[in-house]
C-alpha cells in the first residue's frame, strides 16, 4: 500500500499498524519499518520481515529462503531498484492472504512436503505470478522452479536408471514417498508393484499444489510448476512418460524408465495447448 504523504498515517503501534486515509481504515500491515522515498512524490511503505508476516504458523509454513530469493531476483529484472522492495512486500502480503483462505491440515514443518520446492514454495511462486502477472512470463516461472528442485538431482548425475540396481533403489525410494503421503493425505500416492522388466509406475490421485491453482483459478501457470518433473528424470538417465496431471484429470501419472528404454520411443513427448509436456 502506497500513501503520498506521511499525514496519511493516523497511528503506528509497534510492529502493527493500521493505515488510515481521512476517516476510513484503508489498510492494516505488519511494520517494521517506513521509509520515505523520494521520486518527485513522498510515499511511504512498509517494509516487512518474514517473521512479522501473521499467520498460523501452526498449520502454514513459510516459503523457503531458496524460493524468496529466486523470486526477487526476478522482481529485480523487472522493477528499478527503488520500488523492489515494496513489490515484494505485495507478494508477502497476497501470500499471507492466500494463506488466511487455505486448508489446514497439510502438518506445517512436520510434512516434509512443505520443504524448499514444495507445496508452500508452489504457493509463493504463484502469488509472485498474481502480484507481477503483467511483468513476468511462463518462462520465469519455470525457472524458479527448476532452481530450487534441479539442484539436488544434479548432484545424482552418477545415478544411472537404466541399471538394475539404480531402478530398484529409485523404487524404493518412491515406497518411502508414500509411506509419508499417507500419514499426511496431501499427496494421495499409489505406487505399483515393482516389475524388473517393466518401467515404475506411480501416481497421485490428490495434489494440493493442483488444488491451490484450482480453487484460485491459477490453473494456467500449473504447466510451469509440473513441468520440472520431466528434467528431473532427465539428469539421472531416466526418461518421465505422462498422460494427464491433477490439474486437469483425475490424476498425475508417473511412468519412469531408463532413458535407453524402449518404452520411451513407443510414447513420444509432445507439449499440450496448455504448455504440459505430455507423452502418446
Amino acid at each position: 500500500m502506497i500513501f503520498q504523504t506521511e499525514k496519511d498515517i493516523i497511528y503506528l503501534n509497534g510492529a502493527f499498524g493500521s493505515f488510515l486515509q481521512g476517516n476510513d481504515e484503508i489498510e492494516k500491515c505488519f511494520l517494521v519499518q517506513v521509509n520515505l522515498k523520494s521520486d518527485g512524490k513522498k510515499r511511504v511503505y512498509c517494509i516487512m520481515k518474514n517473521e512479522e508476516l501473521r499467520f498460523d504458523r501452526s498449520c502454514h509454513v513459510l516459503y523457503s529462503r531458496e524460493c524468496e530469493k529466486e523470486i526477487r531476483k526476478k522482481i529485480a529484472l523487472h522493477y528499478p531498484e527503488d520500488v523492489r522492495e515494496e513489490v515484494w512486500t505485495k507478494v508477502q502480503l497476497k501470500y499471507v492472504e492466500f494463506l488466511s483462505e487455505w486448508r489446514t491440515d497439510l502438518g506445517g514443518k512436520k510434512n516434509f512436503h512443505n520443504g524448499k520446492g514444495g507445496t508452500y514454495d508452489c504457493i509463493a511462486i504463484m502469488t509472485y505470478y498474481v502480484v507481477c502477472k503483467d511483468v513476468t512470463s511462463f518462462r520465469e516461472i519455470e525457472e524458479i522452479e527448476e532452481n530450487l528442485v534441479l539442484p539436488v538431482f544434479r548432484k545424482l548425475k552418477f545415478v544411472d536408471c537404466n541399471k538394475p540396481f539404480w531402478k530398484k533403489l529409485m523404487y524404493k525410494a518412491f515406497c518411502s514417498a508414500k509411506s509419508k503421503c499417507d500419514k499426511w493425505h496431501d499427496y494421495e500416492m499409489n505406487v505399483a508393484p515393482y516389475e524388473k522388466d517393466n518401467p515404475i509406475y506411480y501416481e497421485f490421485t490428490a495434489c494440493p499444489a493442483a488444488e491451490f491453482a484450482k480453487q484460485f483459478g491459477l490453473t494456467e501457470i500449473m504447466p510451469a510448476l509440473c513441468n520440472v518433473d520431466y528434467t528431473s528424470m532427465e539428469l539421472i538417465g531416466a526418461k518421465l512418460v505422462r498422460k494427464g496431471t491433477c490439474v486437469d484429470g483425475d490424476r498425475c501419472d508417473y511412468t519412469i524408465c531408463g532413458d535407453k528404454d524402449e518404452f520411451c520411443k513407443l510414447h513420444p513427448e509432445y507439449k499440450d495447448e496448455k504448455g504440459f509436456r505430455r507423452n502418446k
